[in-house]
């Protein structure tokens, strides 16, 4: 077998990087907030470094931003790398807090060799502005211990591999400082000179634990891995070093966010009508924003803009230091039709649900209604109004078919109070209403009246003439 290790050397401070506009010099700090433990480039141009106390760094860059160090976020992020790795690879393994392990001799032949998987990782890398150390082994601590070094190679040569395991020093093949003080009074510096040694004399010289590390290494021990799956959900989160007070400062991550979203969603051939966005105050409950639109969706800049629209309407009542998104409803993504020449989408369910979705945002869930026929002849009670439905565009019945109708009907019908001056159509016999008493019996014309207005007119036998809607 194959593997690919990728260590994150500042995980961390990638992560709280991409979710800033500003390049200002940030560290990471330890637990207890004394000790730097990851600095980006700006800082290090100044001459903050990794175990600088954070005094002194604070004293070199005043304006120094921070960030404490938090193993449960470090592990979220990992899962975060996984779920993009895992598009490329099927036997992925969580090394926390900083480490991936992925099998790849399967994907050689899918990429077209071991150069294409690297060029390809590396690219999906840069893409995501994240730094790893790559390195390649056949078991999985030999890629590991390779990565951490941070010389991996692109080979899968079982003699350069060797060598360069060979050539690490003890401290570098992760042997505890008990041991290494132990081998070094042996005489032993590299980890070549310790695969040299008899196996039963390193385990009666040191211990059967530091045999069974050795020969993982190697690979005369079994050393199985289980593989990481993705969870049915998506979700990201984005912290920041300062508060962030206005709406228009979390665009940015959120953009970011939402791309990596729809990369998802393309990769599952799904979209979704449903996100849950979550901004997180220091001293406030959290601000949940259901995010819906009225048809299935998949595209970044659509959820972005609906996102901008809720944002008008509802401002933030508190700064907000990190926020995250969610989706766990997903539907099935059907195939684009109506394609133009230029790639171009024709699809008027597309342009609906953008529609529906934008006014939805900016006027509320419950401030549009849909028109629905009903199974009535009498027009008053030919249609009803009910909430905006999250499926496809309503059905429109061509013109042709039906007579013809005003754009202004009348909420009731009202006394014609003057003689038409011109009749252009009609009558148009209505009889109906007999099953729940309320029967009419009209005939419809379409007359003009003396101020030249086109008006919708009918007959009641009983009643006399009655105007019930206006044309444009």
């Amino acid at each position: 077998m194959l593997w690919l290790y990728l260590h994150f050397p500042h995980l961390l401070l990638d992560h709280i990087r991409r979710s800033r506009e500003d390049t200002g010099a940030l560290v990471i700090v330890e637990g207890s907030g004394q000790k730097v433990i990851q600095a980006c480039p700006d800082a290090r141009d100044q001459g903050v470094h990794a175990g600088m106390r954070l005094k002194i760094a604070i004293s070199l860059v005043p304006e120094l931003g921070m960030v404490r160090a938090d193993h449960q976020q470090e592990t979220r992020i990992l899962e975060d790398q996984a779920r993009w790795l895992y598009r490329y690879a099927d036997h992925i393994v969580l090394v926390p807090p900083d480490g991936l392990l992925a099998e790849i001799a399967s994907l050689q032949r899918l990429y077209g060799g071991l150069p294409a998987v690297w060029q390809t990782v590396e690219q999906a890398l840069d893409e995501r502005q994240l730094t790893a150390w790559p390195g390649i082994g056949h078991t999985p601590l030999a890629a590991r211990l390779i990565a951490r070094t941070g010389k991996g190679e692109c080979t899968e040569d079982s003699g350069h591999i060797l060598r360069a395991l060979s050539q690490m020093p003890l401290l570098a093949a992760e042997f505890d400082a008990r041991t290494c003080t132990r081998l070094q009074r042996l005489g032993l510096t590299t980890l070549g000179e310790v695969f040299d040694l008899p196996a039963a004399e390193l385990a009666r010289r040191l211990s059967p634990e530091t045999l069974a590390w050795v020969q993982k290494i190697q690979g005369s021990r079994p050393d199985p891995q289980s593989p990481w799956r993705p969870p049915h959900h998506f979700q990201q989160q984005a912290d920041f070093v300062q508060e962030i007070e206005q709406s228009q400062g979390l665009l940015f991550p959120l953009q970011r966010i939402l791309s990596e979203l729809e990369e998802d969603l393309c990769w599952r051939q799904q979209e979704t009508d449903s996100l849950l966005l979550i901004l997180h105050h220091r001293h406030e409950e959290p601000t949940r924003l259901r995010i819906r639109t009225s048809g299935p969706e998949h595209r970044a800049e659509a959820f972005l803009n609906l996102m901008r629209l809720r944002f008008e309407q509802q401002p933030l009542r508190a700064p907000v230091i990190s926020l995250r998104l969610s989706v766990k409803r997903f539907l099935g993504r059907e195939a684009p039709t109506g394609q133009d020449l230029l790639g171009e989408t024709q699809d008027l369910n597309e342009a609906w649900h953008t529609l529906m979705s934008r006014l939805q945002a900016r006027l509320g869930d419950h401030a549009l209604k849909q028109l629905s026929p009903q199974a009535d002849h009498r027009p008053e009670r030919a249609w009803s109004a009910s909430a905006v439905q999250r499926n496809n565009r309503p059905e429109v019945t061509p013109a042709s078919q039906l007579p013809r109708r005003p754009l202004w009907l009348l909420q009731g019908p009202q006394p014609l109070t003057e003689a038409p001056t011109a009749w252009f159509a009609g009558p148009e016999r209505i009889s109906g209403g007999w099953w729940d008493g309320q029967r009419v019996h009209r005939d419809y014309y379409i007359a003009q009246l003396g101020n030249g207005q086109l008006a919708w007119v009918f007959r009641d036998v009983r009643d006399g003439w009655f105007v019930h809607g206006w044309f444009g």
